[in-house]
């Protein structure tokens, strides 16, 4: 698999450093115990992926073909909107099971 014919691009530059970044990121977190290990290694697969995708592009072509996608960009922008529906649905569900809770401690505490 070549990265590319003409070398690597400035798109594929930005998304290692990002990877890179969001690597150390991720570790720094797991140090301060602020993610448990079982996120760690979510996040290191999901970094590592991206590193990955960003060098070798190509390796998309059999599963873009079969989903017939005319081009990666289109592949990337969709996985994105299905990333970010997915994300706001955890974030809301969480947020309401914390609110709950709340609600809960709340009237333990004012009964008292």
């Amino acid at each position: 698999m070549m990265i590319l014919e003409q070398g690597i691009a400035g798109m594929q530059i930005a998304g290692i450093l990002f990877g890179i970044f969001m690597i150390y990121l991720t570790f720094l977190y797991w140090k301060r115990n602020e993610i448990g290990i079982f996120a760690f290694l979510i996040f290191m697969a999901t970094w590592i992926s991206f590193i990955f995708l960003a060098l070798f592009p190509a390796s998309l072509d059999p599963l873009l073909e079969g989903l017939h996608f005319a081009r990666r960009l289109d592949f990337f922008i969709i996985a994105g909107f299905i990333f970010l529906i997915f994300i706001c649905f955890h974030v809301y569900h969480t947020v309401n099971k914390l609110k709950h809770k709340f609600e809960e401690l709340v009237q333990e505490l004012a009964k008292k």
